[in-house]
């Protein structure tokens, strides 16, 4: 996110009476109760283990649509506070409370980002305010603007419809952690930042490079446990190599360990890495400037309870074979469960596949402008396995029934031998785009509206 602040702004020089005349001021705007667009929203990122980017300015409502169909991310940054950005308030104006409702509505994961007061030994930001480096009070200065920005933050969220206890993220870009006062004052901003959000009802994460911040953050919840608070979550920046960058985004997620953390450090499920900066990537027609990142948080991607079909009649096959008139296979249980289910079988489900069998599969053909016969064809079994009154988008990240269905039809149509798991991960994806290539659509591996089409017309 270096690439992201501005070389112009106020000078470094922060003084405490300044500091806390704006304390009193903010704290007087804060309000203990959600605001009426705040309320509406889940809570994000949430429950995720997937793919994310940011990028400067937040993009407009059509590169969104477009990425959310052709792209591997469901999840975004949004720079919303901290007189560091670069992207400030003249420049967002794509950020609105409608922007947020919408794309959470979408299943958009957001990832609110403040960049504030920088380390004071920073050498690349000379020119913006600084955190108060004086020890004075045990770092009182430095303490106080934590607390500021963090309400300053929460303001923000708010009136922006970010729900209480979602995630807010402190971009702490970069320093010398060998500079102890410069250090020191960081951690106790940091640890400021993240004690208040708690009391306001968020969840605190910090962003920072690997070999400074995250460093410097986890020494000090080895080294001196209790004296600075953690922030719950974290966002290491460690970049692969440039020769990984050729790997689609989705072949092999990144790992999650890093050389500067120790393992049990956030772990499990409250790291997500950035693994690659500053590039163009295009989904849609539609080019963004992005860095990349891998999330694994709260619970990760969960597959949702899965549903009981005829007491539990089993309904998930690596293949589905195609069946006729006296067949017994376990496979003719579940196609007579799921005729029972449409009400086109009113026989035992016996796994015997008898004339009531047939005449249910005909009429079920029939009614769908599929081929008539009363043989179970691979083109039935897809068309039959992926119904259901939702078709929403399903990609890498997503879980629950909308993602076995179409597991279960990729079993279908392509043989793809996937685990009705409920969850999206590589493998899916890479059946999804086995399957889109044999029916004439872009490779996205994305189920958008037109692969959701074309598995419920029993393409093949």
């Amino acid at each position: 996110m270096h690439r992201l602040l501005s070389r112009s702004g106020r000078r470094a020089s922060v003084v405490l009476t300044s500091v806390l005349t704006l304390a009193t001021a903010v704290a007087g705007v804060l309000v203990a109760s959600p605001a009426p667009a705040e309320a509406a929203n889940r809570v994000t990122p949430g429950n995720f283990t997937g793919y994310g980017f940011d990028q400067c300015v937040t993009p407009s409502q059509g590169a969104m649509d477009a990425w959310l169909t052709a792209s591997p991310y469901w999840a975004v940054g949004i720079y919303i506070a901290g007189d560091s950005r670069f992207c400030g308030d003249d420049k967002q104006r794509n950020l609105t409370p409608e922007w947020v409702a919408t794309q959470l509505r979408n299943g958009w994961r957001l990832l609110p980002i403040t960049v504030g007061p920088q380390a004071s030994c920073s050498a690349r930001y000379k020119d913006k305010v600084r955190i108060d480096p004086d020890p004075t009070d045990n770092y009182v200065a430095a303490r106080t603007q934590g607390r500021l920005e963090a309400r300053d933050t929460v303001k923000r969220a708010r009136a922006l419809g970010i729900a209480a206890k979602s995630t807010l993220w402190y971009d702490l870009e970069a320093y010398d952690i060998g500079n102890q006062r410069c250090r020191e004052s960081s951690l106790h901003f940091l640890s400021a930042w993240t004690r208040t959000l708690r009391n306001l009802g968020f969840v605190s994460g910090v962003y920072s490079s690997a070999a400074s911040g995250i460093r410097a953050l986890d020494d000090a919840r080895v080294l001196e446990p209790g004296r600075y608070v953690m922030p719950d979550r974290v966002w290491i920046a460690e970049w692969v190599k440039p020769e990984d960058y050729r790997q689609p985004p989705t072949a092999n997620p990144p790992s999650l360990l890093s050389a500067f953390v120790r393992h049990d450090g956030w772990l499990p499920k409250r790291r997500m890495r950035q693994y690659r900066g500053d590039h163009d990537e295009t989904y849609g027609g539609v080019t963004i400037n992005i860095d990349t990142n891998y999330l694994d948080l709260g619970r990760g991607t969960l597959p949702g309870k899965k549903f009981t079909y005829c007491g539990g009649v089993r309904v998930d096959f690596p293949q589905y074979r195609v069946l006729s008139q006296g067949d017994r296979k376990p496979q003719v249980r579940a196609l007579q469960c799921l005729m029972k289910r449409k009400r086109l079988y009113d026989g035992k489900v016996s796994g015997f596949y008898n004339r009531g069998t047939e005449r249910a599969v005909r009429r079920y053909q029939r009614a769908r402008g599929l081929r008539g016969d009363g043989r179970m064809l691979r083109s039935t079994w897809t068309y039959l396995l992926s119904e259901g009154a939702r078709t929403p988008v399903v990609k890498i990240g997503s879980g629950g029934n909308p993602v076995r269905r179409v597991q279960r039809s990729l079993n279908a149509a392509s043989r793809a031998g996937l685990e009705v798991d409920g969850i999206f991960g590589p493998s899916t994806t890479r059946a999804v785009r086995v399957y889109q290539a044999q029916v004439g659509l872009r490779r996205t591996g994305v189920v958008a509206p037109d692969t959701w089409a074309r598995l419920q017309a029993g393409r093949l």
